[in-house]
């Protein structure tokens, strides 16, 4: 109602209208009935499941999210390019061994794809996948050249004795990265009994499963020696990590403020948490999995266990969600950047609530009052 009467006027007080957005993006988009050119990764979307819709994300674009950052790529250079990405759009089923190809492949493909009529703009946000720009039903489709695929893929996709869960683990210690197994597990080339999976599903599935088998081998490593405090910022997304000598604890507390996105008008604030295993489906959503993947990948490389409390502020820099992404690597350029130690608990709270801005966080914490109130045998 609020955009209906604003109209892209800035009442609601955000940077950048998204609804504005999804126009001015369009502007340049030509739409066509063919395409030929690269084809990146994937896309499986959700609705109707197990009769889902796939095809090809079509851009001249490696569709890799450090990539962009690499690049310096903005918000709205990302936006931009994403809106003139072509998703096609097929029976998933009909299109499995096209999909499989080009998922397989280290390097992109080319592909020649007829839709049934002009690709139509249709520009959405999400808050788990990055947007995409245009769709197009398929009419016909082929791959032009063969893929190239890396010795540990080849080893996971072809063992079909292997579970999924054990071919993400496989492929995570290879050094295959989130984004390349959520591929492989889109087109329905992990595990057992193989099908093609919701892009969408794929995403938090693989960040949930590496990060799951991570925190099983951090159990079994000393703790840390002190407190540490990691931070920094993506895309009008602050994340602070307060890490303590402890066995395995998980914390997330998510504030999306007042003049944010999905602020609503005022503050929301949304928190969950775990210790060695996790009941349920996080309200935080894709986000907590995805910063719990980028925390339990820095405690292996250093082969320590300890108690995380991962604060995420949503500012109004913020102005489009981007996907999930945004969470898994803003929380890695945290614990990749300086860290900072703290002699008492006390003292790392104080500096959490410094660096991520307020301090009305910590009544919806259940983990720092249990650091609070309770010793552990690393306390003896």
């Amino acid at each position: 109602m609020r955009c209906a009467e604003c109209k892209g006027k800035g009442l609601c007080g955000l940077e950048r209208c998204p609804i504005m957005s999804r126009f001015y993006a369009q502007l340049p988009v030509r739409p066509s009935d063919h395409y030929e050119g690269s084809a990146p990764s994937v896309f499986v979307g959700s609705y109707g499941y197990p009769k889902v819709a796939g095809g090809p994300l079509m851009i001249n674009d490696a569709d890799h999210p450090p990539d962009w950052i690499a690049r310096g790529l903005g918000i709205d250079d990302i936006v931009g390019l994403r809106a003139r990405t072509i998703r096609g759009a097929g029976e998933a089923k009909g299109l499995a061994g096209n999909l499989q190809e080009i998922a397989l492949s280290s390097s992109p493909l080319d592909v020649e794809v007829r839709f049934v009529k002009p690709v139509a703009f249709d520009l959405r946000f999400d808050g788990t996948i990055a947007p995409v720009g245009l769709t197009g039903a398929i009419r016909k489709m082929d791959v032009l050249g063969n893929a190239r695929v890396d010795r540990a893929v080849d080893r996971a996709t072809s063992d079909t004795d292997l579970s999924a869960t054990d071919a993400c683990e496989i492929l995570n210690a290879s050094g295959t990265d989130v984004y390349r197994i959520t591929q492989l597990l889109t087109a329905g080339l992990l595990g057992k009994k193989r099908r093609v999976v919701p892009t969408r599903w794929a995403i938090t599935a693989v960040d949930d499963t590496v990060s799951t088998r991570l925190k099983k081998k951090i159990a079994r490593y000393p703790p840390l020696s002190g407190i540490e405090i990691f931070s920094a910022s993506l895309y009008g997304n602050q994340i602070v990590c307060l890490l303590v000598p402890g066995d395995w604890k998980y914390e997330m507390i998510e504030v999306w403020g007042k003049q944010s996105l999905w602020g609503e008008g005022g503050e929301t604030i949304a928190r969950d948490g775990e210790g060695l295993t996790k009941s349920g489906y996080s309200p935080i959503a894709g986000a907590y999995y995805s910063a719990r993947l980028a925390v339990t990948e820095y405690l292996e490389s250093v082969r320590r266990s300890a108690r995380v409390l991962v604060l995420r502020n949503v500012t109004s820099e913020y102005w489009a969600p981007l996907g999930t992404w945004v969470v898994r690597e803003a929380a890695r350029n945290a614990m990749k950047g300086p860290k900072t130690t703290c002699a008492t608990l006390n003292e790392g709270v104080d500096l959490a609530s410094r660096l991520i801005g307020f301090a009305h966080w910590r009544p919806h914490s259940r983990l720092i009052p249990e650091l609070v109130t309770q010793k552990t045998l690393f306390d003896f």
